[in-house]
């Protein structure tokens, strides 16, 4: 009953709208118990029933009665008009009080108490330390009529009930019922998003990733909406991107599954006689199947990276050794396809990493330079140093990279030329994705820059790590 979060806001808006009315309305009540408010209508009361009483104890009155009959006449006041009566004699002694049994000590001080003060009205305490306030009325032969009532407590505020605190209580109802209107909308406008956030948060984890959300509601709800907006963004890239690469990888397999199975059958079905014939389906089919083992081995490194399960040695590389030898497996093949090779590197400070990861690196851009490069074109590779980074550089002199490619060639099975699927010396383009994260791996980056029609430069910026650094970082980019 009380787990939605929009109940919860209204319970909470209750109870603090209960206690700020609550403390609000004890504290006018001290207020009003000290505040001179009270005592002022008490005095207007008296003077009020004085008023009533002068015809009356104007003539003979109080005056001509007998003693016998003065304390009768005291206590039919007292119950007329709900104060206590007490007649004073001219030396401040009782002569009546109707109520005897709330002791008032006579003599002088009373005395002193009628006579000399102007206007008749005043403070005074019983033999119980009870404070009574009085209104006086002078009568003939020296005697005074006092009328008294105790001072106003909090139990006898509700004589005032009609002329102030009803509005008061009145006005307090108002106030929460108001508060009640405002906390349920205010819990509607907060809660309302947040359901709308839930039902589609439910309808992403069934597939469909169409679901937006309005930035409607207080601004961490915006904030909310926002970040869910584009996570189901990522999320949908990321499902099309899985999809995209099922569909890259299928494509990858059937086009060598296709020809080793073409050139299986017809050596199979006796299609292949001769010894030239039978060489060159054997030739297809172990590059084919040499093809298929890298592709393997690249998606196993793509997912063992992915899954944080490759552990990267730390041990001293030297660069410039480790690089010339790539350089050297490639001296022959850049030679067959007429490109210059050229190793420009100088000396290079030594570095903490993993050399067979980095010398992975190296041969796919070493590799794709120079198949990239046209005859009689230059591949360059040199570097330099500075400022605790190593950064090497691989230049060809090929057809360039367009603009609208080059933000996305580390990505997997991203190839600029389409046109080369399907040629001998085409990739899968996995190589730079792969190589994308053993750099970052080792905390370092490689980018791309290039000019269509003059040709590319990547460089792999490198962290001179010393050995008690914990830069590298294992298995995961």
């Amino acid at each position: 009953m009380f787990r939605s979060l929009r109940t919860r806001l209204l319970i909470t808006y209750f109870l603090i709208t209960g206690l700020v009315l609550a403390l609000v309305g004890v504290s006018f009540l001290l207020f009003l118990l000290n505040n001179p408010v009270f005592t002022q209508l008490t005095y207007s009361k008296l003077e009020n029933v004085v008023d009533t009483l002068n015809e009356g104890l104007s003539g003979r009155g109080l005056t001509a009665l007998e003693a016998n009959r003065l304390q009768e006449a005291v206590k039919q006041i007292d119950l007329r008009f709900r104060v206590r009566a007490i007649l004073v004699g001219p030396r401040g002694e009782i002569l009546a009080d109707s109520r005897l049994g709330e002791g008032l000590e006579a003599g002088e001080a009373l005395a002193n108490l009628v006579q000399n003060q102007e206007p008749l009205r005043g403070e005074f305490k019983d033999e119980s330390n009870a404070r009574w306030l009085w209104v006086g009325t002078p009568l003939s032969t020296g005697r005074t009529l006092i009328l008294a009532v105790p001072r106003p407590r909090l139990l006898s505020l509700r004589e005032y009930a009609d002329d102030v605190l009803k509005p008061i209580l009145q006005a307090g109802a108002i106030g929460l019922l108001i508060s009640i209107l405002l906390a349920w909308l205010v819990s509607r406008w907060v809660a309302a998003p947040l359901q709308r956030m839930s039902k589609a948060a439910l309808a992403v984890a069934d597939g469909d990733y169409r679901q937006t959300l309005g930035l409607n509601g207080p601004k961490e709800v915006q904030n909310l909406a926002n970040s869910f907006n584009a996570m189901v963004h990522k999320v949908q890239t990321s499902q099309q991107v899985q999809r995209d690469f099922l569909a890259n990888v299928s494509h990858e397999l059937k086009t060598p599954l296709t020809s080793i199975q073409g050139f299986a059958q017809a050596m199979l079905d006796g299609a292949v006689t001769d010894r030239e014939a039978r060489d060159n389906a054997a030739r297809v089919i172990f590059e084919e199947s040499d093809r298929l083992r890298r592709l393997v081995e690249d998606l196993l490194d793509l997912a063992r990276i992915d899954a944080g399960q490759i552990e990267f040695k730390r041990q001293p590389v030297d660069l410039r050794a480790l690089l010339s030898r790539v350089v050297d497996k490639f001296v022959l093949p850049a030679k067959e396809k007429g490109v210059v090779l050229e190793n420009r590197l100088d000396e290079l400070p030594p570095m903490i990493g993993d050399g067979d990861r980095l010398a992975q690196v190296f041969t796919n851009l070493v590799d794709n330079a120079i198949k990239h490069t046209p005859t009689d074109r230059n591949v360059v590779i040199h570097g330099d140093h500075a400022q605790g980074w190593i950064s090497i550089h691989v230049d060809d002199s090929g057809a360039g990279i367009p603009n609208e490619d080059l933000s996305r060639i580390f990505e997997r099975f991203y190839q600029v030329d389409k046109a080369r699927r399907g040629r001998k010396d085409r990739g899968v383009g996995l190589g730079l994705a792969i190589s994308r994260q053993i750099v970052e791996a080792h905390g370092g980056r490689i980018v791309a820059q290039s000019a269509v029609g003059k040709g590319s430069r990547f460089t792999v910026q490198l962290p001179i790590v010393r050995p008690d650094d914990e830069t590298l970082v294992h298995g995961s980019r």
